[in-house]
């Protein structure tokens, strides 16, 4: 559905790369999520994507069609959702979806069963400039899903959400998925990429360092612990142990051979302690 090779972008036109060397394959229906932090080349690699920005180097493909001599009816089946809503503040909610179906040359969902599916219709009828971050996120993804797309372009689609929003807004990305809607996700926050995505692509500085599932990543680069707390002298101490050191499971197996261990925890890594590990910075 989604294929990109050898990807490279320079704003400057020079040999400073945003990004450099970025290839990836997505199928149908398969929630992708491309991770990094702020300035990393995410958003510009979802631009270029999606015909926002032009293509240097490189080749991307979607759905069919080469992004490097663009169709303009490609823009019938992908939807994008963008952190910055970019929505018409002096009109209502149901009049910017009602403005935007009318730009496709497809038949589009009902901009009211939108709204009522991600709990916007007590504002319809209010103009965006008194929609608060949350709503205006949410209204951006309605917008995004008016053409019924093929392929979906999130950029961090939890971004200011209350977490009661944030939930009905993930539950709307797995439905998507069901019906075989191909996601694209952008974002830092690597507990939503855990929920959601089949696999994930890690990009630093402008390059890839890592892409498999979520799963795979923390079993190849996690380090796997235990938490164990052990009575001594009528008293629990807590220690973490390494289950992948040959020391560490002696130590284990002395312990529960003595029968001191009251409680063992495993402690599986997290994306974000991988992407340390692997980049040597955080998510920030």
């Amino acid at each position: 559905m989604i294929h990109v090779r050898e990807l490279y972008h320079s704003y400057g036109h020079n040999d400073t790369y945003q990004v450099k060397n970025v290839s990836f394959d997505i199928t149908r229906g398969e929630i992708f999520g491309f991770l990094g932090p702020n300035g990393a080349g995410k958003s510009t690699t979802q631009k270029i994507m999606t015909g926002l920005l032009p293509l240097q180097r490189g080749y991307v493909e979607l759905a069919g069609q080469d992004m490097g001599h663009i169709d303009r009816q490609i823009f019938n089946k992908i939807g994008v959702a963008f952190e910055q809503a970019n929505l018409y503040g002096k009109l209502t909610g149901l009049e910017n979806l009602q403005f935007h179906a009318g730009l496709y040359g497809v038949p589009t969902i009902d901009p009211m069963a939108l709204l009522i599916r991600l709990d916007l219709e007590e504002a319809a009828n209010k103009r965006v400039s008194t929609y608060s971050k949350g709503m205006q996120q949410r209204l951006a993804l309605a917008r995004s899903l008016l053409n019924n797309p093929e392929i979906l372009f999130l950029d961090e689609p939890t971004s200011g959400l209350d977490p009661s929003s944030a939930r009905s807004v993930k539950e709307l990305i797995r439905e998507k998925q069901t019906e075989g809607v191909t996601i694209f996700l952008t974002t830092h926050d690597m507990h939503v990429a855990e929920e959601l995505c089949n696999r994930v692509a890690f990009i630093n500085a402008g390059e890839i360092v890592a892409l498999d599932s979520p799963r795979e990543l923390k079993l190849r680069y996690g380090e796997r612990t235990l938490l164990i707390e052990n009575r001594v002298n009528g008293h629990i101490e807590s220690l973490i142990l390494d289950q992948n050191k040959d020391d560490d499971r002696r130590h284990l197996l002395a312990l529960m051979q003595a029968g001191s261990v009251e409680t063992v925890h495993s402690q599986e890594a997290t994306l974000e302690a991988v992407f340390i590990a692997l980049t040597g910075r955080g998510l920030d």
